[in-house]
């Protein structure tokens, strides 16, 4: 057991090596609206998910081509000897999560007052190399 146990922490550890990952936090757009703009670009090549992100008219596609950018820059910092050009890389994961709320009050009539939720997100890429079929 032990030995299997270390064989596959060396391959997930030589797995993880070769992805380039960027977060970002407190986004202050809610999920549902990144997760929109997430769903479109997931599992595409970056040159062309960039392309996608650039012409979309969704205003979180302007925060998703940063964060995007910066995937690509951190791969680069970690493969400083493969060029970008020759390698075909694609957006392999991309996920959502709610960040916190902002709780707000606004006036209501009759007295009362609504609840106004502001709500922010966490987005997670990971950028990894394309599986072609003739690797397999």
């Amino acid at each position: 057991m032990g030995a299997r146990k270390a064989i596959r922490a060396e391959k997930l550890k030589a797995e993880k090596k070769q992805k380039a990952i960027a977060i970002m936090r407190d986004c202050p757009t809610s999920p549902r609206k990144m997760r929109l703009v997430a769903d479109i670009i997931r599992g595409v090549e970056i040159n062309k998910a960039l392309g996608i992100l650039r012409y979309s008219k969704k205003e979180a596609s302007i925060r998703m081509e940063k964060l995007l950018r910066s995937a690509i820059a951190n791969w680069e910092a970690k493969h400083e000897t493969e060029r970008l050009e020759d390698t075909m890389l694609c957006v392999k994961e991309v996920f959502v999560d709610g960040g916190r709320m902002l709780k707000r009050i606004q006036a209501a009539p009759q007295g009362r007052a609504h609840r106004i939720r502001k709500r922010s997100n966490h987005v997670t890429i990971v950028v990894d190399k394309m599986v072609t079929e003739e690797k397999k």
